[in-house]
């Protein structure tokens, strides 16, 4: 993957800061870091933070990133959701070392059980789970012990084998770590490390009916890899003591766990619970649906991997949570789009131009026009020119204001890459809509052999109507109308954005657009810029709009 490079020497974050000092000291000669996603769903902006940080790391310095799935509860894991990540991650430009999972240690991880419960520091606790968030207490309480904390070594490895054969119901029973129940960490409260749980396991079937929690799971597993810089969000904070302390009493290799702030971006959502009840609920068509913060989602909605990378890197890595702004995503894609984006003609509400002093045969000319004026060396497209062509109905005004240079009755537009016309008529309907503009046409004035002298200050996108293909649009926008649609009063999802979608069904376009692919990007003059979507048929070409040209969301929501 290309690094990207920015203009000046930016500053190590403290991780890095970390593996600087962990190199140079001799601790450790390369580093292993590894990304570890549930797959109970589909990855999101939020992990792509992640991703960057744990795979970039293993680019900078010697060493290497595994890709292992915790998949610790079979009741809501899915192969899909395996598939579709690993998908994410290669489509960002990233390649792990190791594909592995948690459940590729189930038989080691019961080991480590079974060491714990030998050494006196677990039991089986016979409790519900009411009874045991009874006895934990408070912050400012202790909590108490369990009646049958005080179990022998023998009963426990009695029942804890009785409980891996299948013999008692979900819920009866727990494995815990004896600890101290009256911790000031209420995670060191004597915590549940393994569950009853008769399902069905995506990998291992039904193998086990018992599952590790995910601190007895996680920390061993990073151990087992010797992973070196084990990276989570904050909210793993008050873990790290157990992670430290169930490595330290089975006497495994020591991997370290560190924390960084999670991101949150206004005007959207990234909890899986909340994307699943949108994707159940059919408030988007998907967990890819182009409104969705999915990777999916972004990638269907024509976002660049290149810009998802330029934006994590932007927002950096800190120990303070704080909320990004969406724009500032939308900026990195604008910003890669254009320098990469095919120009092209499209007109979504048309009104037709006769071009009267132009020949009535049906003969058409060829003009050609710049498919990327950002690129130096950009190729060139033939458009088709006749007598008839469509213009944006809100390129004309009958009657305009001052500064009002698009097209109006005595007033002259350039047309894109072609002509200076001049509006001479406008033909109505019974009802006084306008159905057609009578124009004349400069010939004399075409773009790039321009003759005429007249300077005009308008310049409009066109399609001739003869050769005009039809396609359907999706303007896609925010899916709320507020920043933080999880801190307002009542349901988050009454405050999705009614508008988050207009559909075009007939939208005319310049023929080129015909051979444009799906990896390809496309600006539409003057509109925004455009992927062809999955949905695209031979009957007909479905474009989702990835963002605006301008960020005029701020401007708009001034307005309201």
């Amino acid at each position: 993957m290309a690094e990207i490079t920015t203009p000046e020497e930016k500053s190590l974050n403290f991780i890095e800061e970390i593996i600087e000092e962990d190199l140079r000291s001799g601790k450790y000669k390369s580093i292993v870091t590894r990304f570890p996603p549930e797959p109970n769903g589909y990855l999101h902006i939020g992990h792509a933070s992640s991703i960057c940080l744990n795979f970039g790391l293993t680019q900078k310095y010697p060493g290497y990133t595994n890709l292992r799935f915790d998949d610790t509860n079979p009741v809501t894991e899915d192969t899909e959701y395996v598939e579709s990540i690993k998908d994410d991650i290669r489509w960002l430009g990233f390649k792990w070392k190791n594909e592995l999972y948690a459940s590729d240690y189930f038989d080691k991880m019961y080991e480590f059980a079974v060491t714990l419960i030998k050494k006196g520091l677990a039991y089986v606790d016979d409790s519900t789970s009411e009874q045991i968030a009874a006895m934990k207490g408070t912050p400012t309480e202790p909590g108490k012990d369990s009646p049958f904390r005080t179990r022998s070594v023998e009963e426990n490895l009695d029942l804890f084998a009785r409980m891996k054969n299948g013999e008692f119901p979900d819920g009866s029973r727990t494995l815990r770590a004896k600890i101290d129940m009256t911790h000031a960490n209420m995670l060191m409260r004597d915590p549940v490390l393994y569950r009853i749980k008769h399902a069905h396991h995506h990998r291992t079937g039904d193998k086990w009916c018992i599952y590790p929690m995910y601190d007895m799971a996680h920390g061993q597993s990073d151990s087992i890899e010797n992973v070196t810089h084990s990276i989570c969000t904050l909210e793993f904070v008050p873990h790290r003591e157990l992670y430290d302390w169930l490595i330290e009493k089975l006497e495994i290799y020591p991997s370290h766990q560190y924390e960084f702030a999670r991101r949150n971006m206004n005007y959207t959502v990234t909890s899986k619970r909340k994307l699943l009840q949108l994707v159940n609920d059919k408030f988007v068509s998907g967990w890819d649906d182009p409104r969705m913060p999915t990777i999916s989602g972004l990638r269907r909605a024509g976002y660049t991997p290149e810009s998802i990378r330029e934006f994590c890197d932007r927002i950096g890595i800190a120990k303070r949570e704080n909320m990004i702004d969406v724009s500032l995503l939308e900026f990195c894609v604008r910003e890669h789009l254009n320098k990469i984006a095919l120009r092209r003609m499209v007109v979504f509400d048309p009104v037709k131009v006769v071009l009267t002093n132009y020949p009535a045969d049906g003969s058409f000319e060829i003009v050609k026009s710049e498919d990327n004026p950002e690129d130096p060396n950009t190729s060139h497209r033939e458009i088709p020119f006749g007598r008839e062509i469509y213009i944006e109905r809100e390129d004309f005004m009958e009657n305009p204001p001052k500064k009002f240079f698009r097209l109006a009755p005595g007033q002259m537009v350039r047309l894109k890459s072609a002509y200076i016309i001049r509006c001479d008529e406008v033909v109505k309907d019974s009802n006084g809509k306008i159905t057609e503009l009578h124009c004349t046409y400069l010939p004399e004035s075409k773009s790039g052999a321009d003759t005429s002298g007249i300077h005009v200050k308008g310049t409009l996108h066109w399609v001739s109507v003869a050769q005009a293909i039809n396609v359907e649009v999706r303007l896609y926008d925010r899916l709320f109308r507020v920043e933080d649609p999880t801190s307002e009063e009542g349901d988050f999802k009454d405050y999705i954005n009614p508008n988050s979608l207009q559909v075009i069904s007939s939208a005319y376009a310049e023929p080129s657009l015909k051979n444009i692919r799906f990896s390809d990007r496309c600006q539409f003059l003057r509109k925004g810029y455009f992927c062809l979507d999955k949905d695209t048929s031979e009957e007909k070409m479905v474009f989702n709009r990835t963002v605006t040209l301008k960020d005029t969301w701020a401007k708009e929501q001034k307005k309201a």
